[in-house]
């Protein structure tokens, strides 16, 4: 399942992070407990098959030394109940790497369990990597050192989003929209904060919460936003419920703005298209037109080859070129250990430099503000979807623009010899 790079690309460049040789060989499982079944599941696929690329790609070349790593991939059905049982599963199963993207509603779940099974079982420790669940709660007062956010919590992407959104004089009248779930309602109370804090003059015609999942006709809700005025829509939405709720929006004509943070995810292009062309904006941590450069171009082609695909979840990259380094700089797989390494590790790759801030396990990453918009033209050389139609930058927030405070008050135990 190995993705060829040409030699001068190596790795995206990462030879030099994983120099030092390592100890001795070991066989690392890593548990992805997720929404496998069920509404969100295209979503997921494609995430496990950047997992399982990365996990490919390090282990040919030994990322992590003479240490490999093996994806063990779980149902945790998008329920907190489901993905706690599966948890459960996996540290028996002697799993002590534990990744889990989308759902804060499960993250929060998540982190209680690592914590108690932590404390429970000294020398047992598992370390859980959250790739895409937002809660700023989960590195404010949810935050543990078992536990490390590899996306820009909400608080971070609302700041660049309404940042860029303020600039425009011509918006007056917003309706906020999201999931009835943790982030839905981080990211309905950050936008109101927020905007009413750099253009007071706008207002806010509607704050709705949908059940997360669930609604498969988004038109009484497209209805309100017309009858609302609303020339901008602020969502939170993702996967399907993103997918539908544009879908809908196209069926009655409601020409708004649109200002996201997942448009770039499965389906949701598709659902796009033509009719939503320089109206749609979104902030993420990577898009296919995001850096022009050979490393970027060898994935982006090399996963829609393998997979019949568009590559999305860069943060897979991060996860595992970090955890591979922490491993070989430890020369250890013990958690505590690795955990500790990656305190303040900094680490290059398909976006430029980041790093996991020590005081909260919070990455700091650069940041993309991109339009939707005809393919072809430059900076939009990629399209989504074979749609035709891409994401163009407007501008790369470098990591402290976004950037947030965060309440944390982190309890580490004794650091290993």
């Amino acid at each position: 399942m190995t993705i060829q790079f040409r030699p001068l690309v190596l790795a995206f460049s990462m030879t030099a992070a994983f120099a030092a040789p390592s100890a001795s060989a070991e066989n690392i499982k890593i548990a992805y407990i997720d929404a496998v079944t069920g509404p969100f599941a295209p979503l997921i696929k494609n995430s496990i098959n950047s997992f399982e690329m990365f996990i490919d790609q390090a282990n040919k070349q030994k990322w992590a030394g003479n240490n490999t790593f093996e994806l063990v991939v779980m149902d945790g059905k998008g329920s907190p109940q489901e993905s706690l049982n599966q948890l459960k599963s996996a540290t028996d199963q002697g799993i002590r790497y534990v990744i889990h993207q989308v759902g804060s509603g499960v993250a929060l779940a998540m982190i209680d369990a690592v914590n108690k099974h932590n404390q429970r079982n000294p020398g047992k420790e598992v370390v859980y990597f959250n790739g895409a669940a937002i809660d700023p709660d989960l590195t404010n007062s949810k935050c543990s050192f078992w536990h490390f956010r590899f996306d820009a919590n909400t608080d971070m992407k609302m700041e660049g989003i309404t940042s860029e959104l303020a600039k425009d004089k011509s918006i007056k009248k917003v309706y906020v929209i999201g999931q009835n779930y943790a982030h839905g309602h981080q990211f309905s109370k950050a936008a109101k904060e927020m905007l009413q804090r750099k253009r007071p003059d706008i207002e806010i015609v509607g704050d709705d919460l949908h059940p997360i999942g669930q609604v498969k006709d988004f038109s009484p809700y497209v209805a309100k936003i017309k009858a609302s005025g609303a020339d901008t829509v602020l969502t939170g939405n993702w996967g399907t419920d993103l997918s539908l709720l544009v879908k809908s929006a196209k069926d009655a004509s409601l020409n708004t703005n649109f200002y996201t943070f997942y448009a770039f995810f499965d389906g949701t292009p598709t659902a796009m298209g033509a009719n939503a062309a320089d109206r749609v904006k979104m902030i993420a941590y990577w898009h296919n037109n995001a850096e022009a450069n050979p490393a970027n171009v060898e994935v982006i082609n090399g996963f829609k080859k393998k997979y019949k695909l568009d590559f999305e979840w860069m943060g897979a990259e991060s996860i595992i070129g970090m955890l591979s380094k922490a491993v070989k700089e430890t020369k250890s797989s013990d958690p505590t250990k690795v955990a500790y390494a990656l305190e303040g590790m900094k680490f290059k790759g398909l976006s430029g430099e980041v790093e996991m801030r020590k005081t909260d396990h919070q990455l700091q990453e650069p940041l993309y503000i991109a339009t939707w918009t005809k393919a072809g033209g430059p900076g939009v050389k990629n399209d989504s979807e074979n749609t035709g139609y891409g994401w163009k930058t407007d501008v790369k927030l470098e990591p402290f623009i976004a950037s947030q405070p965060t309440s944390c008050q982190m309890k580490r135990p004794a650091k290993p010899k």
